[in-house]
């Protein structure tokens, strides 16, 4: 992959999203107007965490490489080079899936 070209500011979070299913569980092969978007991703960039009042900033839970999952309309979409990516707080990530 080549660097991302993706800073997230102050508490933003990147991630990319994983692949759609291409078939159900029962072997339906599905075209691409019926996939659901997948909630879940991989993170690909942090940013410095969101400003407190004594001027620190607040760890992140989550770190680049996690996979996690999201709320249906997290975030902002962006395309950078032909490329989907969901800028997200850490308010909008349910949970790190293992």
């Amino acid at each position: 992959m080549a660097a991302l070209k993706i800073v997230p500011l102050n508490d933003k979070i990147v991630v990319e999203r994983l692949e759609a299913d291409d078939k159900t569980v029962g072997g339906i092969i599905l075209p691409d107007s019926a996939k659901e978007k997948p909630k879940q991703g991989k993170v690909l960039a942090v940013g410095e965490g969101k400003p407190l009042d004594d001027g620190k900033r607040a760890p992140f839970q989550v770190k680049v490489g996690d996979r996690v999952l999201f709320t249906s309309y997290a975030g902002s979409e962006v395309t950078i080079d032909n490329k989907e990516y969901l800028i997200v707080t850490e308010d909008d990530l349910l949970a790190v899936v293992d």
